[in-house]
This record gives structure tokens, sequence and C-alpha cells, in this order.
């Protein structure tokens, strides 16, 4: 039994060998038909040698196998020039390929993978903080066309004070999603996440509070003298499977009117920063960035016309996602885009920005600060079975009947989208399959 299971484990790893597309098949019959036509000419060089006596008659016996029958020699050459042919080139794949391959993929399923990952549709992302990276982490399984656009407006935590005391773009959001891109990203997300202070010979430390991945990206700008040219850096150290790059390079301000009880009458006031605008504890009515017109990252502008899927958040309603919406040559393109643009809503609602928000209320919100035309497909969980432990934490509550025509021609798709071990996230996988499904939608 157990060598027939493993006779099928080998079926079914060198099944991929036969797959369309995959690149190899063609180059295997022209290695062939290059063995065979030079192994013609040396039978012409051969012969020649042979007619003019230039070697020994014992060289051409045993070169000829002259004791078997012609047909039986001329068999035998072919099995052993075939069956050298395919074990060097065997080895040769093994050996390019093995600094890549998972430990627990056969050569010809990490060859599959890769080349169907590489004719993957071209998938732009658009958000930040801690839910974009659940969303990339499940599209890696599809495609390797991904392209992560980042908010730059965090000025919390380490990232504010890089961004203060070396005048870097905030590299925190850039450091989730270049994690969730990783080849290896159990590791890299272990090596970019970790936290000076976290053990008591770091207590008190110039670095404490500082996530590596964050001084990783600050050297790397030192080093390459600008923020966008550290970013493609870390994609070829880290073998990205897609790109991350800036919403803008310029260095923008979340500002924010909210409405505040005072005792029993509301206030309005303006709240400067992104990390303070959850603090706040009021209701946002809208957000603003400072400068207004800061100018979108050319790339960035580029993968949206090239996307055929667009795909807003996972992430913060107003610290996440919005703040490239209100970059104005990013929402242009998105209206000008013939891509499909997808919005996913949170599964639950965040303490300090969208406390008791619906589907509904988060769409709303999208449209009043940009357009209609920025979104075509909102997609929403529909399972509310599992309800996080933290009070402070609400499943958002689903598309209601009277919703519907609010949101004029923007399809309305419901899935099941929760991580039941973590309720109040996406679960990666369900996630990815449910955008995948998007694409193959008329």
């Amino acid at each position: 039994m157990r060598r027939n299971k493993t006779w099928r484990q080998l079926l079914s790893h060198n099944r991929y060998w036969l797959a369309l597309g995959l690149g190899i098949k063609r180059w295997l019959v022209l290695l062939l038909l290059g063995a065979i036509i030079a192994g013609i000419g040396i039978s012409y060089i051969t012969l020649v040698l042979h007619r003019e006596d230039a070697l020994p008659q014992f060289f051409y016996e045993v070169l000829s196998i002259g004791k078997l029958p012609i047909y039986a020699r001329a068999l035998l050459l072919i099995l052993l020039g075939v069956t050298a042919v395919a074990i060097a080139l065997w080895r040769l794949i093994v050996n390019i390929i093995a600094p890549f391959r998972p430990t627990d993929s056969s050569v010809a399923e990490t060859i599959y993978n890769y080349s169907k990952q590489g004719r993957g549709p071209h998938i732009v992302a658009i958000g930040g903080g801690t839910g974009l990276p659940s969303l990339l982490r499940g599209l890696t399984d599809y495609t390797r066309n991904i392209t992560a656009i980042i908010t730059v407006a965090d000025d919390g935590g380490s990232s504010g004070r890089l961004r203060e005391e070396l005048g870097v773009l905030p590299p925190g959001d850039f450091r989730n999603n270049l994690a969730a891109l990783s080849r290896d990203e159990t590791l890299m997300t272990q090596l970019l996440q970790y936290r000076f202070g976290s053990n008591l010979t770091e207590k008190n430390s110039v670095l404490q509070g500082h996530a590596l991945g964050n001084l990783i990206l600050a050297a790397l700008m030192g080093i390459t003298g600008s923020f966008d040219e550290a970013l493609l850096a870390a994609e070829r150290v880290l073998a990205l499977r897609g790109r991350v790059l800036p919403s803008t390079l310029e260095a923008v301000t979340l500002a924010a009117n909210i409405t505040i009880m005072n005792g029993t009458q509301p206030k309005t006031t303006q709240v400067i920063g992104e990390s303070a605008i959850p603090k706040a504890g009021g209701h946002i009515n809208r957000i603003n960035l400072i400068p207004p017109q800061a100018k979108a990252y050319p790339p960035a502008l580029r993968a949206i016309f090239q996307a055929d899927l667009i795909v807003l958040g996972p992430g913060s309603l107003y610290t996440s996602i919005l703040p490239n919406l209100l970059i104005p040559d990013l929402m242009a393109a998105l209206q000008h885009t013939q891509a499909k643009k997808v919005y996913i809503c949170n599964v639950a609602t965040q303490p300090g920005e969208t406390d008791n928000y619906t589907v509904a209320d988060h769409v709303a919100t999208i449209i009043q600060h940009t357009s209609a035309k920025c979104v075509n497909i909102v997609l929403a969980n529909n399972n509310l079975a599992v309800h996080p432990v933290d009070d402070s934490i609400a499943l958002v509550s689903p598309i209601s009947s009277n919703d519907i025509s609010l949101f004029g021609d923007i399809q309305i798709i419901t899935a099941d989208l929760i991580d039941e071990s973590k309720p109040w996230q996406h679960d990666s996988s369900k996630l990815a399959q449910a955008v995948m499904h998007l694409l193959r939608k008329p």
C-alpha cells in the first residue's frame, strides 16, 4: 500500500508537466530535435573517418556496438541518448529552481504554479493598514500580477516617528503589504513585523516601538535616495509576488470634520492627523487631505488603467481607503478606467470610525467623498453567525431591501467572507475566491 501511495503521489505531482502553457514541452521537443540533428552530424563525421581509415577498427566496433543486429543497435543508442538528455534536463531544472521551490512542492508543480500565476489577471488593490494584506495573501494563489496602492497619510506609532525624524513616507502600511506578497511569507512576516521592545534587554532603547520592517525601508530609502526606489529594492530582495506602490510621493496629512457631543450639545471640530481621528470619539462628517491637490504617483495611475479588476479595501474606511481616493488624479483614473471596481466592505465596525455603520453607510461614505463612478460592485459578508468577543466591535449589518435603491447601478454581492477564528477579519482564502469569481462574471 505504501508503494502504491508513493506512485500515486508521483503521478499527481508530475501531471503538471502536461499542463498547457507551461513553456516546457516546446523547449524539450526543441532540445531533442537539436540532439538528433547533432547526432546525425556526428554520424556523418564518423562515416567519413571510417572510409578514410583515420581511426582504428576497434573504435568503430565499440561505437556502433557491432556485435548486435542493426535494429537493436539503433534502438539501444536512441534509448541511451534520450535517457541522457532527460536526466541532464531534469537535473538542470531542479538545480535552477531549487532556491525558489517550496519544500512541499514538486518541481513540476512549482513551475506550473509560477506559469499559471504569471498568466493571471492584473488586479489593483487600494487601501492600507492591516486589512489589505488579508486580500493580497489570498490573491497570490491565483496571480502574480498584483499591485497594491497604499496610503501615505499614516502618522502614528513607529511610522509617525520615522516620518517626523527622518522625513520619510510612513513605512508601516507598506511593511504589512510587502510581507503579505513575499514568497516566504511566514518567515518574512515574523522578520518585518518584529517590534523592538518586546523583551527586557530592549526596554528603554531608542529602537523601542519600531518595527524592523520600518527601519529596513527607511534604510533602503537612505541607500537608494527615494522612497519609490526603496520599494523597488525591497521588491527584489523579498522576491515579491506583486508590487507595492504609494498613492502619492507627497507628504500628505489627513484632516477630519468631526461632530462631538459637548454635554447635550453637538460640536463640530476639525481633527488633524490620521492617528488622532479615531481617538476623537465623535461622528466623522468628512475627511480631507492637506494639501488637497497632491499629485498621484504615475506608476499607480498606469496600474489602474492596465488593471482587469480594481479592489477598494478591505481596511479602515476613513484612514486607509479614502485617503487614496481623495487624490484628484487617482480619483479621475478610477472614474475613467474600464476595469471592474469592487469595494470590499469590512466585516466588523471600527471603533472611532464606523461605529454602528451598515454596509449602506460604508458605500454612501465612499460616494459622498468621491463619485458613484468609483464603485461598480460591493462585496459584503453575509455570515453573521459568529460574533467578535470584544463588545466594542460588532459585525457590519447586511444590505437591507430598503438600501438597494440607494445604490443605483451598483451591484451588491454577498458571501461568507469571515475568518471564524478571528471574526472581525476577512478570511484570506474565502475573500480571494470571491474576488476571482467576480472576474468571471459578465
